[in-house]
């Protein structure tokens, strides 16, 4: 259990340097399978296991697909109720982190990067948000992904949240982009565990058209108010 603290604390430490400490695991060693999350006796298992990512870029640099894999680090994986809580308890708010820093939460086996094999095909649900509702949002969000209420089988791949600026931006990424029915039933997930507004516009972006049109600006549909 230390080496998990110790990985929260680097995730706490790291906020101010804009600089990624890439001590926890070998890029190497990133991609090699691991063994299956336990669940102890008297747990409650969750229907997926999940993996906690953390990245950071400084501000102004340039994403590449090279820089943003060398800056994800694996903080935790868990497959049951108890052992969300208890990494979920130790982890920084999004209220709290800097700038240009991103938390995932991913079905164990899924990194958070397009390029994935349960990525490739789908896309995301962006939910944009002005400061001081992301931490709220956020664990909505999560809590409803980790107990199924999207009710999509094993099509959601995850979720995350990105500390920008000027605004915080929530996106629930899924495998299959060209399922219609999948995906309005994932936004209208959103707009009730959010309780967005019944005309709030969601924007959803296939991981293609973000490969493709990556440094073009989005447009600003930004969540401006909570009813």
């Amino acid at each position: 259990m230390s080496t998990m603290v110790n990985k929260y604390d680097a995730l706490k430490g790291s906020e101010d340097s804009g600089e990624e400490d890439s001590s926890n695991r070998e890029p190497k060693d990133m991609d090699k399978p691991l063994p299956p999350v336990e669940v102890k006796p008297g747990e409650h298992r969750l229907q997926f296991a999940y993996a906690i990512w953390f990245s950071r870029r400084a501000p102004g640099k340039q994403a590449t697909t090279q820089n943003y894999d060398q800056n994800l680090k694996l903080i935790g994986r868990f497959a049951s109720v108890e052992l969300f809580w208890g990494y979920y308890s130790r982890l920084v708010r999004p209220a709290d982190l800097n700038s240009h820093s991103d938390i995932h939460i991913f079905k164990d086996g899924i990194k958070p990067m397009w390029e994935d094999s349960a990525n490739k095909n789908g896309g995301k649900w962006i939910v944009r948000l002005r400061k001081g509702l992301a931490s709220r949002c956020w664990e909505n969000v999560i809590l409803a992904m980790l107990g199924e209420q999207f009710m999509v089988g094993d099509e959601i791949c995850g979720a995350v949240i990105s500390v920008r600026f000027q605004e915080d931006i929530i996106s629930v990424w899924n495998r299959t982009a060209q399922d219609n029915a999948t995906t309005s039933r994932i936004r209208d997930t959103l707009k009730r565990v959010l309780n967005l507004p019944p005309n709030t516009v969601l924007e959803y972006k296939t991981h293609n058209d973000s490969l493709k049109y990556t440094g073009l600006p989005r447009p600003p549909l930004r969540y401006d108010s909570h009813h």
